[in-house]
């Protein structure tokens, strides 16, 4: 039950706790695949996107009993962290005034081993040209050391190339493996490409950020709405639709989503079926940075 479902969470738009809930409801059938069993952290408003929000990774009280949840090691203690296995345990966090879900690269119970390689692209300004670029040349990238990639909008200012795993690898294999690749581009594109994380050492270059594929790292999920005006929703998209400019970072919307879907369906539904292993990808990186 969702309360309190009148309350306006996207005041420029009238968009509704309901409305938020409605659309995870109906999206949960292509979306829950995706997250299943993966540590979330919930980033909640529960006084609208309008004041200030806040990240919550702990689920220690005020839960109900059949909400499945992961208990994580960290310094000093544990976090127990909320899993989404059904409609249900979506809704709940939605109703916890979790605007965006965002997820770990690992599915419990093992969380040492990524089932997906995720490269996130944080442009410095708002150059559809230069971001577009930038993912072709990444998807291209992968393609030369055999990887296939699939792309979704962040639903903020770039895009997100995920990579889907065989979960061989640990962790800190995978995250290397990514922080390379990003090294790599950077090198054969200097001038718009970069790895400083700090937006001042950046200029106008984009970010190749692959610190999301770093243990207890998270991304924003698949189809996840963000917490900025329209509701923009992290969605899937094609590599046709990138190349010829069709699609831009906030194109999908919490208001338009359900006809997305109902036209071109789950794109990132095979994803899963296509699993790849980095071993072979690590050896042909290393013949082609040397």
């Amino acid at each position: 039950m969702i309360t309190h479902p009148e309350k306006v969470l996207f005041p420029a738009d009238g968009i509704t706790k309901g409305e938020l809930a409605a659309y995870y409801e109906a999206i949960a059938p292509v979306m829950v695949p995706h997250i299943r069993a993966r540590p979330i952290t919930m980033e909640r408003f529960p006084a609208g996107i309008g004041k200030q929000g806040f990240i919550q990774k702990d689920v220690s009280k005020g839960f109900p009993a059949w909400l499945e949840r992961v208990e994580v090691p960290k310094k000093d203690g544990t976090v127990h962290h909320p899993i989404v296995t059904d409609t249900r345990s979506l809704l709940w966090i939605t109703n916890q005034n979790c605007i965006t879900p965002h997820i770990w690269t690992t599915r419990a119970p093992d969380l040492y081993h990524p089932d997906i390689c995720v490269f996130d692209l944080d442009p410095s300004e708002d150059d559809a040209e230069a971001l577009r670029d930038a993912a072709l040349r990444l998807r291209d990238t992968l393609e030369e050391l055999g990887l296939p990639s699939w792309v979704k909008t962040s639903g903020s200012k770039g895009f997100h190339i995920a990579v889907p795993l065989d979960g061989k690898l640990e962790t800190g294999d995978v995250a290397g493996f990514a922080h390379a690749v990003g090294t790599l581009l950077t090198i054969r594109d200097p001038k718009h490409l970069t790895q400083e994380f700090h937006k001042k050492d950046r200029g106008t270059r984009i970010l190749i950020d692959t610190g999301r594929n770093g243990y207890s790292a998270t991304f924003a999920a698949v189809y996840a709405v963000r917490a900025k005006a329209g509701a923009p929703v992290s969605a899937p998209c094609t590599w046709e639709e990138i190349e010829r400019g069709e699609v831009q970072p906030r194109t999908f919307t919490l208001r338009n989503m359900a006809d997305r879907v109902a036209e071109v369906g789950d794109l990132w539904g095979d994803m899963r079926k296509k699993k790849r292993s980095l071993t072979r990808a690590v050896g042909k990186l290393r013949k082609v940075k040397g």
